[in-house]
């Protein structure tokens, strides 16, 4: 059943049974003939999923979902750290009220609230091959901050951790600071931005800060945090009145300078477009995902995943095989493929050689 839970995912406009027989198509070609497969009903179908519940194919995916770049993948690398971003989504859920109640949704204008329950997902994800290979799963009403803090454990020195200026806060900073990871996140510029203390200027513009709270005089007792201040500004013949500013904990210059993080930073924006394929091509443009309860719903979002990281890392093996950028190749094709080639016994297995 978690082998059909990732099979919702590959063909999510179709029904159970549709499901099933794509799953089951080439079990009677396997056995030369000699063996006739009955389909389950929808009902013992539902059954099913229920004994399964969500925990082992979330379990799957945190065995099976790890970082595949190479090193050396194009946009996947800078200093010799591998580039990984982190971002959230939310997901529109079957409107039922079981899911309502646990999931929560969004308020619109005048007291209304949305048509569907949502859920959030927070994940890190490959910006050289879109690979998603960890991810938080929690309600509406929980932040993102929060569910960032369960996937820092996914983090080593290897890795430079890229997030947008609604991450930064100093406590969830310390915290992915101690995992080891370097970090390039964006920092607000507003009123209520945080306000680095210049300590020396760098000869790429960079400068050198510490970070300190000072609303109270226990934060003010706390160490500073020292990091790197890249500000910038984007000229590409459009209007773009920001300041961008970024704080970095790579220090030193000559590891990696100002325009180079600069426009490591943009690469951000590949997480975005993994999440688009998701939702987008892989479960369907405006499609709610058709769980009732809870855990079905939890167990349907695993199996997303887990589906989407099939496709990328084959797509990363393939470019790797052939000598082109994963970028390059196109997860509409690839998902094509795979659809077609499912009745194939061993052709799309969960399992990794």
């Amino acid at each position: 059943m978690a082998y059909f839970s990732i099979g919702m995912a590959l063909y999510s406009q179709g029904s159970y049974e549709d499901v099933y027989a794509q799953l089951t198509d080439g079990l009677s070609w396997a056995s030369r003939w000699q063996e006739s497969y009955s389909p389950p009903s929808k009902s013992a179908i539902s059954q099913a999923r229920v004994r399964l519940g969500s925990e082992p194919v979330a379990a799957l995916f945190a065995r099976v979902a790890a970082p595949v770049s190479q090193p050396g993948t194009a946009g996947g690398w800078l200093a010799g750290r591998r580039l990984v971003a982190i971002d959230g989504m939310c997901v529109d859920v079957a409107d039922s009220p079981a899911n309502d109640e646990y999931f929560g949704r969004a308020g619109v204008s005048k007291g209304e609230k949305a048509a569907f329950p949502m859920a959030r997902v927070v994940a890190l994800a490959e910006c050289g091959t879109h690979a998603i290979f960890a991810a938080s799963v929690g309600t509406y009403k929980q932040s993102e901050a929060e569910l960032t803090e369960s996937l820092l454990t996914h983090l080593d020195q290897s890795m430079l951790l890229i997030a947008d200026r609604g991450f930064f806060s100093y406590a969830l900073w310390r915290k992915a600071a101690q995992s080891g990871a370097d970090l390039l996140w964006r920092a607000r510029t507003d009123r209520g931005a945080p306000t680095p203390r210049h300590v020396k200027d760098l000869p790429d513009g960079s400068w050198l800060a510490d970070l300190q709270q000072t609303h109270s005089a226990q934060a003010r007792r706390t160490d500073p945090i020292r990091v790197r201040v890249i500000d910038y500004t984007i000229d590409d013949g459009r209007e773009h009145p920001d300041t961008y500013r970024l704080f970095t904990t790579i220090l030193d210059p000559d590891e990696a300078g100002a325009i180079e993080l600069a426009a490591a930073y943009g690469c951000r924006w590949e997480i975005e477009v993994a999440f688009d394929e998701l939702k987008t091509h892989q479960r369907g443009p405006r499609t709610v995902l058709r769980s009732k309860s809870p855990d079905l719903v939890l167990q349907e979002i695993w199996g997303h995943l887990c589906c989407h990281f099939a496709i990328r890392s084959l797509m990363a093996d393939t470019a790797a095989h052939t000598g082109h950028d994963p970028q390059r190749l196109s997860f509409v094709a690839a998902l094509r493929i795979t659809r077609q080639s499912i009745a194939h016994q061993g052709d799309f297995s969960p399992s990794r050689p």
